[in-house]
């Protein structure tokens, strides 16, 4: 079998192929070719494993993306996706010996870090990635949807929340990759979306061209600070494809705004960020029903210092660090040092305070899951008892780490 590197003249071969995987028949193009998932790859960073007689039998891609870190850096990450064996070559060491290439090749690259989301939450742990953000809904039922006022004292210091226009998807397109691109840079755990998928309608709605209605929403001065994409569907229920908001006050219009649309019965918001205020702003708390908690952006370390040092810290000490990399064959300690939000992380001998696997790190990363969580779930060793709240302490994020972005 060998694992080679793709050209533009290999898509369709690549689509079809990851199309066997799946067990799916492809999408039908839209006029020009837009509107598919697969006209956003990007064919110089895709992989083909192929059988001796020159039959392709598993894919693996990547695309290129930024990933905002903790303290609102940004770092160039590769986004892998299209990652498939066609059945008859299962269980055969395929997958393995595609994820050890790529993962190589990113290396090569200079990339600290990659992404992914997937499939199966049986499958990418073995290859070091870790769960690191995560996914909800949020269903209300409108007639229990009433939000509170304010606190008189507060609304009169606050400022005007500005204005919100109904836009049909086709004539918002340039308002929604603006808004959204200052959206991300702020979010930890938020992914770029690249021109090229706004402009291909490569995705899920609302990049995709599918009929959507977008509440747009503009500050005071008239820019757009926030949008809400959504679609009615049979049953009287109005689904929320994302809601993006560079501040509080324009969420909670647009919350405000799909919760008081007429003839419906109920709003669902697809991707609701954790520990998000809105639940605390129903008069009724027991109004919203949050459901399908999952995982999300499943995160991978390539380099550990270089990816350790990128994010900003929020509370200062030291901890050193025993990873194991099964999949490369690697082993490392690593003496991270913060200081005043940035950090040090260098190779040590000394004693380490956490033994993890480098999928554990990945999860703790953005500081959507907790270190002491996976002490007390056996997955980190804590050398001693002050071990665990101390990496609790450093690992934190500003806030709850969220991405949305599907690929």
């Amino acid at each position: 079998m060998e694992i080679r590197s793709t050209t533009d003249q290999d898509l369709d071969v690549f689509v079809d192929t990851l199309h066997v995987a799946f067990g799916r028949f492809p999408e039908t193009p839209a006029e020009g070719g837009s509107g598919v998932w697969w006209s956003a790859l990007e064919m110089d960073r895709n992989v083909l494993a192929v059988t001796a007689d020159g039959r392709p039998v598993g894919t693996a891609g990547a695309y290129s993306f930024e990933l905002t870190l903790p303290g609102e850096t940004v770092l160039p990450v590769s986004g892998v996706t299209a990652v498939g064996v066609v059945p008859s070559h299962r269980r055969q060491g395929v997958l393995s010996a595609m994820m050890r290439h790529q993962l190589t090749e990113l290396r090569a690259r200079g990339e600290a870090l990659s992404v992914l989301l997937a499939s199966e939450a049986l499958i990418y742990r073995r290859f070091g990635y870790g769960p690191a953000t995560y996914m909800r809904r949020l269903t209300v039922q409108r007639r229990r949807a009433a939000l509170a006022a304010p606190r008189a004292r507060e609304a009169a210091a606050a400022p005007a929340t500005g204005t919100i226009e109904v836009l049909r998807r086709a004539e918002c397109g340039e308002i929604l990759e603006e808004v959204y691109d200052r959206y991300r840079r702020t979010q930890p755990g938020a992914l770029s979306r690249p021109h090229r998928w706004w402009a291909s309608g490569a995705g899920q709605a609302p990049i995709a061209p599918t009929p959507r209605y977008v509440a747009v929403h503009r500050d005071a001065d008239g820019t757009p600070d926030g949008y809400a994409s959504y679609a009615i569907g049979d049953s009287q229920t109005l689904t929320v494809d994302e809601t993006i908001a560079t501040n509080d006050a324009a969420f909670t219009a647009l919350a405000r705004f799909v919760l008081d649309h007429d003839l419906v019965d109920q709003v669902v918001f697809k991707h609701f960020p954790p520990e998000h205020p809105l639940l605390w702003q129903f008069t009724d708390f027991r109004a919203g029903e949050l459901s399908g908690d999952t995982d999300w952006l499943w995160v991978r370390l390539l380099d550990i210092p270089r990816a350790l040092t990128a994010r900003a810290w929020f509370t200062d000490g030291e901890l050193v660090l025993d990873v194991d990399d099964p999949l490369l064959d690697e082993h490392g300690r690593y003496l991270l040092t913060v200081h005043d939000g940035k950090a040090d992380c260098v190779p040590t001998d000394r004693e380490p305070d956490l033994s993890l696997d480098v999928s554990d790190l990945g999860a703790i990363y953005l500081g959507g899951t907790t270190p002491s969580t996976l002490v007390r779930a056996g997955h980190i060793r804590a050398h001693h008892p002050s071990a665990a709240p101390l990496a609790d302490a450093l690992f934190r994020a500003e806030r709850a780490p969220h991405c949305l972005h599907w690929f």
